[in-house]
This record gives structure tokens, C-alpha cells and sequence, in this order.
């Protein structure tokens, strides 16, 4: 029986234009939804211990070069998502995002994405990459591989990055407008992909990331505006969790509540 969720780690971070680190969250995240420090039911009642709720189809094997990298992903996710599997993925940097979209092309309609970031990541080009972590949402938008962008804690716009979201008609709800994002994503239709980076939050309750932007949302902010989803979600990622910053493994335990819940809303 195919479970409702199915895992599948990333491990890649060579796109990340400031500090490595992120290929090794998959497995961090892992140990901290298994720790025996919690226990594995989430706030809409289901145990993801239970096979037919969450499985994990392991981490990808990626070579080293950034273009064959996106290649395997792309392929890895089209592989299991063909087979049934709906998944969470496990970054990694959020360059990841673009080819995991890619992989849904010509098998579902374009989803809606509901992004949770610090950061638009919508650069035309970062540091002469257009694959960076810091474009994916360019290269999405651009390919119509997204019907519609929702961004929720954006706070680190730059005049390109304004210009950008308004090229793409991007729906931007900075940190004091989470709860108008509340709304709009109540009323969004399906199918819809998540993408959360960890970067989202107020870095003082996620030391573990690369890119610390004070004035963040807070975890519970976050899972009011996931709880709003009523339409069918089709995938997510959780991404831009670094272990290397981390301590006591908080962030990873984050990384791993926000799991539990993407399981909870994928009905």
C-alpha cells in the first residue's frame, strides 16, 4: 500500500551561495522526527510512525556537477511520484525546488506553491548562477511550471527582487501580513506544493540555518498558515536547514514538527 507521504532526501548544497552545510539535513531531520525526545502523532490526529501514513524512500544519489544533480532530481521525483508517491522532500539548499517542479511537469496540472521564506528567490541570476539557491522561483515562474506563487514572510526584498515578484505576479505577504496570507490560502485551489525554508522563522528559534534574517515568523505562525490549506497538496519541501549552525539539534526538531503537520494537511 503506498502511505499518504512518502519521504525523499536531497543532499545537495553546492548551489547555496554562502555556506555549505544543508546537504547533511535529510538525515538530521530524520533523527529528530524518530527521537524519542517527542512522539510521532501531529495536531490533526495522525501517528506518522504508522507505514500507511509516512514512508521514506531514502536519499537520493547525486553526482557532483550542479546541472547533473538537477537531472537526478528531476528524474528520482518523476520515478516515485509516477508510482503513486506523494512526497515531502528533504533539503539541501532550495535550488532543489526547480527540478522537483520539473519532475511534475505533464503529470498534474501546475500547482499553486504556498512559499514560506526570508527571501523571495526570484534573482534572474545570483553571482552569475541561474541555478542558485537564491533563482529557483525565476526559473519556475518562467517555465509555467507554477499557476500561482503565494510568498509569506518575505522580508529581505531587494528592488530586483520587487521587480521580479511583480513580472511573475507573485503574492507576496511579508511578516506582519502572515495572518491576510491565512485567506488566500484558504480560498486557493488545487493542487498546491509547499515549499518551507526554515529561513522563514525568527533566526533566534532556528539557529541552524545559512541566512539569518531577523524579524521572522514565529513555528506557530507558520502552522496557522498551513493549517489554511483546504485544497489537495501534492508535494512539499522542507529546505535550507543547516546542521552545522544548529544547537541541540532545535532546528532539526522544527524541520521535523513542520513535517509532522505538511503530513497532517496532505488529506
Amino acid at each position: 500500500m503506498t502511505p499518504r507521504a512518502t519521504l525523499l532526501g536531497i543532499p545537495w548544497d553546492r548551489s547555496s551561495s554562502f555556506l555549505r552545510g544543508a546537504a547533511a539535513a535529510p538525515d538530521a531531520i530524520r533523527a529528530a522526527l524518530w527521537s524519542a525526545s517527542s512522539n510521532a502523532w501531529n495536531e490533526s490526529g495522525d501517528d506518522v510512525a504508522r507505514p500507511e501514513v509516512l514512508g521514506d524512500a531514502g536519499n537520493l544519489a547525486l553526482p557532483e556537477d550542479a546541472a547533473g544533480a538537477r537531472d537526478a532530481i528531476s528524474a528520482g521525483v518523476a520515478e516515485l511520484t509516477a508510482a503513486g508517491h506523494r512526497l515531502i522532500l528533504l533539503g539541501g539548499d532550495h535550488s532543489i525546488t526547480y527540478p522537483i517542479l520539473r519532475a511534475w511537469e505533464g503529470q498534474a496540472p501546475a500547482p499553486t506553491i504556498l512559499h514560506f521564506d526570508a527571501h523571495g528567490d526570484m534573482y534572474d541570476e545570483f553571482d552569475g548562477d541561474r541555478f542558485s539557491h537564491a533563482c529557483p522561483f525565476a526559473r519556475v515562474m518562467e517555465e509555467q511550471l507554477a499557476a500561482r506563487l503565494i510568498q509569506v514572510g518575505v522580508r529581505a526584498a531587494t528592488e530586483h527582487l520587487k521587480a521580479q515578484a511583480e513580472r511573475f505576479g507573485a503574492e507576496v505577504y511579508g511578516p506582519a501580513q502572515w495572518r491576510d496570507a491565512i485567506g488566500t490560502v484558504q480560498a486557493a485551489a488545487g493542487p498546491i506544493y509547499v515549499s518551507l525554508d526554515i529561513d522563514v522563522l525568527e533566526p533566534m528559534l532556528a539557529p541552524g540555518i545559512s541566512h539569518p534574517e531577523p524579524g521572522g515568523l514565529s513555528v506557530r505562525d507558520v502552522l496557522e498558515v498551513l493549517s489554511a490549506i483546504r485544497a489537495p497538496v501534492i508535494g512539499a519541501d522542507v529546505v535550507e536547514y543547516n546542521p552545522v549552525n544548529d544547537v541541540r539539534d532545535l532546528t532539526a526538531r522544527v524541520a521535523a514538527k513542520f513535517v509532522k503537520e505538511i503530513v497532517g494537511v496532505m488529506r
